[in-house]
């Protein structure tokens, strides 16, 4: 219970925490709604609350999830109907209890979903810029990276400031969680409130002060703008500093350092504007950052060629749907 709890709260890089339940094979959605009975549903919730299925699948079985999802359903209700009489309501925007199904072939494990709403969903970011990066993806760069809390650190396209806000809140060890007003497992009825107290009081009393050597800049007023309310809303803005500028024009702290960034990767640029801005980065990096190592997340094949300088790494990530390299330069 302690570590769904810990979990929950302090976890930087997961989406979800999972409590598995059942796993077995599977041929139809018949036996999907048949295993799902056999659980004892009324140890997790009551009738007189709601939940939702979620079903993740990668099988042959079912043409989408939307049917296992059903059948899971209909097999939790049968067992309360049976058990009580009643039957408990599906809610599909905002339920009491979160229920999880992953499908891989003909192999089903359905689980309860501990968190609720996805834990990228810290509650700090209160204004975006178009397609902000998922917070989770920023905190991962930034522990990729091998950043160190005394160094600096610079997004020259910081865009809604999201890295800045992740590498703040890793420096000053404040936990992803403090933000968020409730998850999943709070619904249930062995919920200790005592014991999740405890626990996050003393995740709260490990936080830090940093000296703040985070820097950012957009060529947008509005996006630093809505940088500047979402780094006050996360109660960063004493170690975090951004302006408005073009990304040519920001000097970086002397010595060594880190930079990591998130450049357009094609979707509103041609490829002739994508070449020329990729250029541009690589020959500002040259120049003015002697010392740092600089990181680069994009999912343009061509990036790696038009910046112009050897990576010392690439890593394989999934920004969304898209498949990108992190690129390591070493300056």
């Amino acid at each position: 219970k302690g570590f769904i709890y810990k979990a929950n709260f302090s976890l930087r890089t997961a989406l979800r925490i999972l409590k598995p339940l059942i796993t077995f094979n599977i041929e139809n959605g018949d036996e999907l709604s048949a295993q799902a009975k056999t659980i004892e549903w009324s140890t997790y919730f009551n009738v007189d609350q709601s939940f939702a299925v979620d079903v993740v699948m990668n099988s042959e079985l079912f043409a989408n999830s939307m049917f296992p999802a059903l059948k899971i359903k209909d097999g939790i209700v049968d067992y309360f109907r049976d058990k009580t009489g009643k039957r408990p309501d599906v809610n599909k925007e905002d339920p009491d209890i979160y229920i999880y199904a992953h499908i891989f072939k003909n192999r089903c494990t359905i689980a309860l979903d501990t968190s609720g709403q996805p834990l990228f969903k810290r509650g700090y970011r209160i204004d975006s810029d178009i397609a902000p990066m998922s917070e989770v993806l920023a905190a991962g760069l930034v522990m990729l990276s091998g950043w160190e809390r005394h160094q600096p650190l610079v997004d020259f396209m910081c865009g809604s400031g999201t890295i800045l806000i992740e590498a703040a809140l890793i420096a000053a060890d404040i936990p992803p969680g403090c933000f968020r007003k409730s998850y999943a497992f709070q619904n249930w009825p062995d919920y200790d409130e005592e014991l999740y107290e405890t626990i996050t009081s003393a995740a709260l009393g490990r936080i830090r002060d940093n000296d703040g050597y985070i820097y950012g800049c957009d060529r947008i007023e509005r996006v630093i703008e809505k940088a500047k309310n979402n780094i006050t809303a996360a109660n960063v803005d004493d170690m975090i500093k951004v302006k408005t500028c073009d990304f040519r024009d920001l000097k970086p702290p002397e010595g060594r350092g880190v930079v990591i960034i998130n450049p357009p990767y094609g979707e509103r640029l041609m490829v002739s504007e994508l070449a020329r801005l990729y250029e541009s980065i690589g020959d500002h990096l040259k120049v003015n950052y002697q010392g740092y190592t600089a990181w680069i997340i994009s999912s343009w094949a061509m990036a790696a060629k038009h910046i112009g300088l050897h990576p010392s790494k690439k890593i394989t990530l999934y920004n969304g749907p898209l498949e990108c390299k992190f690129l390591r330069y070493d300056l």
